[in-house]
């Protein structure tokens, strides 16, 4: 319904421009929200921040990964500390499992390995590991329940 009442607005408005969609999509989201205060299903409006939230965290946390790649590549020094971590999947869904690996791997300096056979467990190869604890703390306080947190 909130895409529905984007296109309404691009085509009531005659700007087909991204920003006028994104306008469109707030204020449809807007009208949405005020017109199902009542109800008791709303579930789609916590739904939509997380989503919006959890897209610029990864945005940002790509960013500081291909920079920092990007500065080993043109400093004559390497910086590389390779290493294989355990991962304690709290993901229990073959899709979320997968979301998963793919973020983890769209993330320059990781790479998914494996995965255990009773989905518990994934192994992640990082180029920049110099302390394990600290990288699985992160993954799980960030990536992980940001992304469990937008898709559930």
């Amino acid at each position: 319904m909130n895409l529905l009442l984007s296109f309404i607005w691009v085509a009531l408005t005659g700007s087909m421009y991204y920003t006028n969609f994104l306008f469109g999509f707030m204020l449809g989201f807007g009208i949405l929200w005020i017109m199902n205060r009542t109800d008791g299903d709303r579930s789609y409006f916590y739904k939509v921040p997380r989503i919006i939230s959890f897209v610029f965290y990864f945005i940002w946390e790509m960013i500081k990964a291909n920079v920092q790649v990007a500065y080993d590549v043109m400093t004559p020094n390497f910086f590389m500390r390779p290493g294989i971590v355990k991962f304690p999947l709290n993901a229990k869904t073959d899709t979320e499992i997968n979301l998963l690996s793919t973020m983890i791997s769209l993330t320059p300096g990781t790479l998914i390995v494996d995965i255990s056979e009773d989905k518990t467990t994934m192994y992640i190869h990082v180029m920049y590991l110099n302390n394990p604890e600290k990288f699985v703390r992160d993954m799980k306080t960030g990536l992980e329940r940001r992304l469990l947190e937008a898709i559930r």
